[in-house]
């Protein structure tokens, strides 16, 4: 089990051509292999939010996967802000319209 200082949690928003070309399960797949809990979503304003607790090293090579992408996708830019972990969730999920779908 991992020390709790070594857990961090990130907010990410995705921009670019990341809608409709498998973000969402791309982004899911990942997190789910490096064991990392959180969401993500599609935003009305054509982004991708993700938000991803676990060990930095894990988050670090979450956020090199999505700053690539799917093979449709194109990044265009990847805002990340760190935040205090709060331990809210027990799997990473996709999220559609607020609501934990899988």
């Amino acid at each position: 089990m991992e020390n709790q200082k070594d857990v961090v949690r990130v907010r990410v928003r995705v921009y670019g051509i990341v809608q409709g070309v498998g973000f969402r399960y791309f982004t899911k797949e990942h997190a789910d292999r490096l064991g990392l809990k959180g969401y993500v979503e599609n935003k009305i304003d054509g982004s991708v939010e993700i938000v991803a607790e676990g060990p930095r090293d894990k988050i670090e090579e979450l956020l090199e996967l999505v700053r690539r992408g799917p093979p449709a996708a194109v990044v265009e830019r990847v805002d990340v802000e760190y935040e205090e972990p709060r331990g809210e969730f027990d799997r990473f999920y996709i999220r559609w319209g607020g609501r934990y779908l899988w």
